[in-house]
């Protein structure tokens, strides 16, 4: 056995840089939410619990193995449309293996293949030596994705090697935002500008999200290629594939297997749960785990699992992980009725060990007797020795000459994928009459509503405003007031009202700082009545962030897609009331109601103006002028409060509205959503 003395501390100083990040979540997630904010949590959190009770009442009536089989295929069609579809074409993977590197009883090749068109993905290949442990080819096989891991695949060593030396082969690949496919990369700092995977992944989900898609089609799609790569390998046996992965990688690992049916066994560790407990103690945290829709469409954490069934599945799970682990027994129970159908109960297991997040140390012997027990022809009773091998420097597990496709390499990445997927119509011809402009402007108005889930006009209560405190300022006073949003969360706003008799021009201020914002006093001095309200969730509400990049409430924003909200929708409907309350004030003029937005507020009013025609006029300050303009940019700040799912299939905020749909090739058009629909 070669010593490797300095391997020890590359690789500790990882797992160093790995618990400091989780110390970090952990008090991130201990830290209480301002008021605000955890009402709105409460309020999502209640629609949630709708939607779930609805699908537990579908999940009741299933009894027969026709009708799991049946949910079955209408829940990998729901989650396919969802995330929008999965790439169409399979082309060549121009695999190359870049070299190798000799272990005991395995070898390990290192591979780049592509999972599209310049789309490089980093891997390495455990290949078993043949001897009288590992057997004979062809060798069965496994897909290892690694968790929300910086290193990548280089986490998978200890499985890895492990099962090779087994008989089993393994192809850990790097997903991207890790590994070798860092995104956002900076050379100077050789770094990502947008932090942690977790962050990388949520950023680049932003774009996707505007023509309708979701970034979890890239991260299946890599692990579907690595798929074909495997059965495309002479030694290796296609009927007997596995795949395994903890946390981010036990996500990917859920949605392939779901999808995937070359996928004969799957083992999901630390993300299986349920949604109740998952909504009511961390929320949502991540992008490629938070589908929009995905409650309000009637699914569950369950599903994954059940759309796998009859094959052999085993949840693992740890005590004390982040993901409940009361919720994972609820999916467990629920998905062991649904294998009973099939008879197929000894095909399901829950594996558990104690510990946080992650800890899969003590049950590594449980869950690689899992994939030996059903995947080698000849099945081991006893559960297998893990030997602790000793780690090769990380430069030996690495495919790329600098550590990085962007610099070694190059190629495709999320942004330049979707910008050339997002293929934006002509803009339509100019009006030549009223009734043209009259039909577009009731088209426009139903898109706007359904797509970003604002609420039915006449708004109804109207909004009752209480005064708090008023400060006297010369030629105008302030009041300090509240008022309950749309959704009955109290917030707070100023109101100035100049000293000056009879009716005056109005102007609707929306600022992320209103108890800030100095155009209230400059407007006020003006002679216009200023009305400043808080939106939601709240200004002074904070929360933990994923990324720079991303700005605030990016988590609260996932909360209220799973349901079918948007932030952006969310606070329009208070805008509209703010505006309906400031109208029908006797001392406004209601014919000179204006608004003015700044930042990620003058979306929210760009949205209330096209359905309130009593806002005459708007001003707008440093707000995105175009979703398009978010697609052309490599990299974004500040975007995700804002953004729509699925918004530049309809219409964008310069006015775009595509005369027969937006279609994101080569997938079919798909109409606006509708509210509450469920899968039945």
């Amino acid at each position: 056995m070669r010593r490797r003395p300095h391997v020890k501390y590359a690789l500790a100083g990882a797992a160093i840089i790995a618990m400091a990040l989780y110390a970090l979540f952990v008090q991130a997630a201990a830290a209480q939410p301002a008021p605000a904010q955890a009402q709105l949590d409460r309020w999502l959190n209640a629609i949630a619990r709708g939607d779930l009770a609805h699908r537990a009442a579908v999940m009741g009536r299933i009894h027969t193995r026709a009708q799991a089989e049946e949910r079955r295929a209408r829940v990998r069609q729901t989650v396919l449309r969802l995330i929008g579809g999965l790439p169409d074409e399979r082309g060549p993977l121009h695999a190359t293996i870049v070299g190798t590197l000799p272990e005991q009883g395995f070898h390990v090749e290192r591979i780049v293949y592509d999972s599209l068109p310049g789309f490089h993905v980093t891997a390495d290949l455990y290949v078993p030596d043949q001897g009288p442990d590992q057997g004979k080819p062809p060798y069965p096989a496994v897909i290892y994705t690694p968790g929300h891991n910086p290193a990548g695949k280089l986490e998978a060593w200890l499985f890895a090697a492990n099962m090779a030396r087994n008989g089993i082969a393994v192809l850990a690949y790097d997903p991207i935002g890790e590994g070798e496919r860092m995104l956002y990369f900076d050379p100077a700092t050789g770094a990502s500008l947008a932090g942690h995977p977790t962050g990388q992944h949520s950023e680049a989900s932003l774009q996707p999200m505007l023509i309708g898609e979701h970034i979890s089609r890239y991260f299946v799609w890599d692990a579907m290629r690595g798929i074909d790569y495997l059965v495309s390998r002479p030694g290796i046996d296609p009927r007997r594939i596995g795949a395994f992965g903890c946390s981010g990688g036990g996500t990917v690992t859920a949605y392939l297997a779901a999808l995937d049916p070359r996928v004969s066994v799957a083992g999901v560790a630390c993300y299986i749960t349920a949604f109740g407990p998952l909504l009511s103690t961390i929320g949502p945290q991540e992008a490629e785990q938070t589908i929009p829709g995905f409650i309000e469409d009637g699914l569950g954490f369950a599903d994954w699992v059940e759309s796998a069934a009859p094959r052999p599945y085993a949840i693992v799970s740890t005590t004390e992980d982040m993901f409940p682990f009361a919720g994972a027994q609820q999916s467990f129970e629920e998905s062991r009725r649904i294998y009973s159908l099939y008879h197929a109960n000894d095909r399901l297991q829950w594996i558990t060990g104690p510990g946080r997040h992650g800890n899969l140390r003590p049950i590594e012997p449980q869950i690689v007797g899992f994939f030996m027990h059903w995947l080698k022809p000849a099945r081991k009773t006893e559960l297998p020795a893990i030997v602790p091998l000793p780690e090769p420097p990380a430069h030996d597990l690495l495919c790329t000459r600098t550590g990085q496709v962007s610099t070694s390499l190059g190629g495709a990445s999320v942004y330049s994928l979707n910008r050339a997927r997002a293929v934006l119509p002509p803009i339509e011809k100019p009006f030549t009459s009223q009734s043209q402009l009259a039909r577009f402007r009731e088209q426009l108005i139903q898109q706007v509503r359904a797509v970003a889930a604002i609420g039915p006009l006449p708004l109804s209560p109207p909004m009752q405003i209480s005064v708090t405190s008023t400060e006297q300022k010369p030629g105008y006073k302030i009041e300090s007031v509240e008022f309950p949003s749309a959704t009955g969360i109290n917030l707070s706003g100023r109101l100035a009202i100049p000293d000056v008799p009879g009716k005056k021009p109005a102007v609707l201020l929306l600022s992320p700082q209103p108890a800030d914002d100095p155009d209230l006093d400059r407007l006020a001095a003006s002679g216009h009545i200023v009305f400043a309200p808080e939106l939601l969730p709240g200004y002074k509400d904070m929360e933990e962030q994923k990324s720079p990049l991303l700005g605030p409430f990016y988590l609260l924003t996932l909360r209220a897609f799973l349901v079918g909200k948007t932030l952006v929708g969310l606070r329009a409907d208070d805008v509209l009331r703010a505006a309906d309350w400031l109208a029908s004030r006797p001392d406004v003029d209601a014919a000179r109601l204006g608004a003015q937005g700044r930042g990620p507020m003058g979306i929210v009013l760009l949205h209330a103006a096209v359905l309130d025609p009593r806002i005459r006029s708007i001003t707008l300050d440093r707000t995105l002028v175009g979703y398009r303009m978010a697609i052309d940019q490599p990299v974004t700040r500040d975007l995700a409060q804002s953004v729509i799912p699925g918004v530049l299939r309809h219409y964008d905020l310069d006015g775009r509205q595509p005369s027969s749909g937006y279609d994101c090739q080569p997938h079919r058009r798909r109409g606006p959503r509708r509210f509450g629909r469920r899968l039945p």
